[in-house]
């Protein structure tokens, strides 16, 4: 059965689980529907989520988890242990709080007692934070000498250092130059050396690899 609530402009709103509608009443007394804000809308249909109403939410909460029997943990972590849906709605409600489904796929499914609102946060929160450690970042390159002093190599390392934390790859490039062709081996040891001293920040995405008179090596953010 609709339920009809009172805007304080003058407008009626009809809502339904199923649908969300404004009706407006003109000076004819004609009826003019139009769709209700936004705002408003998800307002309403989030709490017909509490409560077992429709829902694009794949998490089930209170009423809407289906299954007769739950392993519960409280609010503060504690395995309370096999309970009928009943009475784990019951506590839920005497800690003033919502029954969710944390693990649908288990048997008996898990739920436990959280507040519904923080819960939301909590995993929107988790989303955000895997995004951002998922994005791509730069490539950065770094060349130097085969024949670089040990001030300078610290400088290079430091960057490199920086460009790893924010999440960048690092490609390291020696470049040869005249008589140093002949001497490819010190390049290699050189990037080797480098990435022992980035072990714990970095790890290889490709290995020394020479290309006429370069030779380079990609180090990628540990995660």
């Amino acid at each position: 059965m609709p339920c009809q609530t009172h805007h304080p402009a003058g407008i009626a709103l009809l809502t339904r689980p199923d649908e969300v509608d404004i009706i407006s009443v003109g000076l004819s007394g004609a009826l003019a529907r139009g769709r209700i804000l936004n705002r408003e809308r998800d307002a309403i249909n989030n709490q017909n989520n509490r409560f077992g109403g429709r829902s694009n939410d794949t998490v089930r909460i209170n009423n809407r988890i289906s299954a007769a029997t739950v392993r519960l943990i409280d609010s503060d972590g504690t395995q309370i242990g096999i309970k009928s849906i009943n009475e784990a709605l019951a506590l839920a409600r005497t800690r003033g709080m919502d029954l969710i489904e944390i693990a649908p796929q288990a048997n008996p499914p898990v739920c436990k007692v959280l507040d519904y609102s923080k819960y939301r946060y909590e995993q929107e929160k988790k989303e955000r934070e895997s995004h951002r450690n998922q994005k791509a970042g730069f490539l950065k390159e770094v060349r130097i000498k085969p024949h670089i002093g040990q001030h300078d190599l610290d400088v290079k390392i430091k960057h490199m250092t920086e460009f790893l934390t924010a999440r960048d790859k690092v490609r390291i490039t020696v470049v040869f130059r005249g008589r140093e062709m002949a001497h490819q081996d010190l390049g290699r040891k050189l990037l080797l050396s480098i990435q022992e001293r980035l072990a714990e920040v970095a790890s290889v995405e490709q290995s020394p690899l020479s290309d006429r008179n370069r030779m380079s090596m990609t180090l990628i953010p540990k995660r």
